[in-house]
């Protein structure tokens, strides 16, 4: 790649003879981008090495003698990352599956002391879980962009204050909103520490600090059952439960002051370690959006299926705890003490198990992701399979006995689950993915399978509840699963090609400080829907430079535009400013970095004054109102027409001045880059020739700006470079004269006379050039 640009390859096939469009094509392909740029590499192919995708394949290390990944063992790679993370990560786990199965433990007990049905303690059993949902997106966005140590502290210790209330609850709408609280605290549990985790320890002993991690938390469940059974009966009373909710609490806020103090390390040090040989830090990470986020998290196949697999198990997975518990009280009488009993003994196999197959996933992965993700799958559909017999046991033994290899399979599938997510999921975004996954698991699976259960049980009993919501969504979840494993690949193939894309771009900025471009897109997909619309589009623009895109209905120019803008997020590549990386950012944020869009046609408030257009395009700055007053003298001092008439609305302006207008609102916020879709539109020739005058102004004085004009005059008077884009690909490059000066520009601008226009925008039909448009009543200045 040469200065880090992106130049698309040529699609050399042709269209149908007669198509404007495939003319278009036909033509351009037989001329090479211009400007002495080569086109680079395609990006890392899915079919590539196994060698190139971090964590698969084994070798020499490339960062040099460093372990690869098949001689690193746990022990090593804790030690890589240092311990503190691990350990302190590990034992909040713990704790949070005690007081995860206090609920389930003491539901009868608690139902009987706040007067409530089976249904609603069912729910309430649920809730927490499903409540984390509103807090897993703050949660993800934070750990995205802080400091993930004292984020978990704060929401650890917040937990262990739910916990304790929770005691205190006299009836069920107390304890609800007691349990909202702990499922909101929890929501730190996937977005900041399984983000935190991924990028502490290498890649090659995930599935081991998965496992490692499941243990902790499954001996705590095994022993909860007894810890917190026993703590109700030794109490004794109606009201001997609260009691195990007085006293968890007090563990959980020791170890959340350690969390305060654990280290931060460099975000997806490890990917880059194993992809590039070397950690380079993005110093000044801009925000990211949600939004945009969430859009790009959705284009990942794989991230998707098991998203939806475990949607669809949530239903029967998160109530299947409280309904066992109350089937054991009323199908064999057990009391509080018995059934953690039941519940200790069938968590025992689990425990045996998690250590042997965290190492077999992280070899499988190794040798091949698909495999991994399957075995996952594999675990899961026959743990569906054992439910009925264990519904239909005679006693409570045989009731234990089949409840063990559910327990067993189900746990190794949850515990492989977080390093999977962490690895699909591109570093930048791991709090928002995992926050991503929450919001259907918890919000669909958890609350929908308590809202379907809590009606069954009171009509049917826990059996039937179970049987019903459990079997039919774990065996949907786990084939959902193993589909998704054909994904894995090439989702693992992008992740490379974007950290290639981020290495060669910081190695050029090291060579070329002082020729970082102003604005910068490389490999840019965007699809709508189904239908891609771009295709590996890439191009820069540099200070003072006005850059055209040009071409045939539907090409993609508006689309650039929306993407550049934030309007639009790509599934692929990157786009930056002056070398920062905005493509996460959102709209509002991106025009005070200095990325600024003028719309063609309606683009000012008509029932506001000239003045309240502009104080409403200042809004963003409103926190300063002498700066709000200087940048709007600016941009009036721009175009002496409106001074005159700052007073008047802006309705009663010509078409022409108020483009000006909506061109003064723009100025208010000194982009960077301009970005310029129709200018001319439905203008008389004097007055474009007054607004180009302005943007010449603004040229000659530094300003970037990319414009899509319908009139190749206008669009070849003012730029310096044009790009000529056919079906959504970049055909030509090079100095507008260049392109200007070629004979087939008048044949796809609806041939003849040069000066017709463009067919128009991603959206539009086929418009009129300036002059044709002025003389059917347009503005007339």
């Amino acid at each position: 790649m040469d200065g880090g640009t992106a130049a698309p390859q040529r699609d050399d096939t042709a269209g149908e003879p007669g198509n404007l469009a495939d003319l278009a094509g036909a033509v351009l392909d037989e001329s090479p981008r211009a400007g002495g740029r080569k086109s680079p590499p395609a990006p890392q192919s899915p079919a590539a090495a196994d060698t190139a995708v971090p964590g698969v394949g084994g070798g020499p290390g490339p960062a040099g003698g460093k372990p690869t990944i098949e001689q690193t063992t746990l022990r090593q790679g804790l030690r890589r990352g240092g311990t503190s993370v691990f350990t302190v990560l590990l034992i909040l786990t713990a704790l949070d599956e005690l007081e995860g199965a206090a609920l389930a433990v003491l539901a009868p007990d608690i139902r009987d002391s706040l007067g409530v049905g089976n249904g609603t303690i069912v729910f309430l059993g649920v809730a927490a879980g499903a409540f984390t949902v509103l807090g897993a997106v703050p949660m993800g966005w934070i750990a995205d962009r802080f400091r993930r140590g004292p984020v978990i502290g704060i929401s650890t210790a917040f937990f262990a204050l739910m916990v304790f209330l929770s005691g205190f609850a006299t009836n069920a709408f107390m304890f609800f909103w007691t349990r909202f609280g702990a499922g909101v605290a929890k929501s730190n549990s996937g977005p900041v520490q399984g983000s935190l985790l991924a990028d502490t320890y290498p890649i090659g002993i995930r599935g081991r600090l998965g496992a490692s991690i499941g243990v902790s938390g499954r001996l705590c469940a095994v022993l909860s059952p007894l810890v917190v059974g026993g703590i109700a009966a030794a109490v004794g009373g109606p009201d001997g439960w609260r009691w195990a909710y007085y006293l968890l609490g007090l563990p959980v806020v020791i170890f959340a002051a350690f969390a305060f103090f654990l280290p931060e390390p460099p975000r997806g040090q490890w990917e880059k370690t194993e992809v590039l040989g070397e950690v380079i830090e993005d110093e000044n990470p801009p925000p990211i959006s949600i939004e945009a986020a969430f859009a790009r998290l959705g284009r990942i196949r794989t991230l998707k299926t098991v998203i939806l697999a475990f949607a669809a198990m949530g239903f029967g997975l998160f109530t299947t705890p409280v309904l066992g518990n109350l089937f054991l009280e009323q199908e064999y009488g057990l009391d509080a003490f018995d059934r953690g009993l039941v519940g200790t003994a069938g968590g025992i196999g689990g425990l045996l198990v998690l250590p042997f197959i965290g190492r077999y996933y992280d070899r499988r992965f190794r040798e091949d992701p698909a495999q991994a993700l399957r075995l996952i799958g594999l675990l899961i559909v026959p743990s569906a399979l054992f439910a009925p017999l264990q519904y239909f046991s005679p006693n409570p033994v045989l009731y234990t006995v089949f409840g063990v290899p559910q327990i067993v399979l189900l746990s190794c599938a949850f515990a492989l689950m977080g390093p999977l997510m962490q690895t699909i999921v591109p570093y930048r975004l791991r709090g928002l993915g995992t926050a991503m996954a929450s919001i259907y698991v918890f919000f669909i699976g958890a609350t929908g399978g308590g809202l379907v259960s809590a009606p069954l049980i009171d009509s049917f009993g826990p059996r039937t509840a179970v049987l019903i919501t459990l079997v039919p969504a774990t065996v949907i979840g786990g084939l959902l699963i193993m589909r998704g494993a054909g994904y894995v690949r090439d989702d693992l193939a992008l992740i490379v090609a974007e950290l290639h894309e981020e290495h060669e771009e910081h190695e050029r900025r090291q060579a070329e400080p002082d020729r970082i471009p102003v604005l910068q897109l490389n490999h840019v997909d965007f699809s709508y829907g189904q239908v891609q619309v771009l295709f590996d589009v890439g191009f820069e623009v540099r200070r003072g430079e006005v850059l055209a895109l040009l071409g045939t209905n539907g090409a993609g120019k508006s689309t650039i535009l929306r993407a550049i803008a934030g309007l639009a997020t790509p599934e692929r590549g990157v786009i930056r400013l002056g070398g920062r990386t905005v493509t996460f950012v959102a709209p509002e944020q991106r025009i005070r970095l200095g990325i600024v869009s003028l719309a063609g046609g309606a683009g000012v408030f008509p029932g506001m004054s000239v003045r309240e257009n502009l104080e409403m395009g200042a809004y963003i700055h409103r926190g300063d109102p002498e700066q709000v007053r200087t940048r709007i003298e600016r941009s009036l001092a721009l175009f002496p027409q409106l001074v005159e008439r700052a007073d008047e609305p802006a309705s009663a302006l010509s078409g022409g001045q108020q483009q000006m207008l909506a061109l003064a609102m723009a100025l208010l916020h000194n982009p960077e880059v301009l970005l310029i879709d129709e200018l001319s539109l439905g203008l008389a020739p004097a007055m474009v020739a007054e607004l180009l005058a302005v943007i010449e102004r603004l040229k000659a004085e530094g300003l970037a700006m990319i414009v899509v004009e319908q009139s190749l005059n206008v669009a070849m008077s003012i730029a310096d470079r044009a790009i000529f884009l056919e079906k959504g690909r970049i055909r030509f490059e090079g100095a507008a004269a260049d392109l200007a000066e070629r004979d087939f520009v008048r044949a796809v601008f609806l041939g003849g006379d040069a000066g017709m226009a463009d067919p128009g925008g991603d959206d539009a039909g086929d418009a009129d050039g300036a002059d044709e448009a002025a003389g059917k009543g347009a503005d007339h200045g």
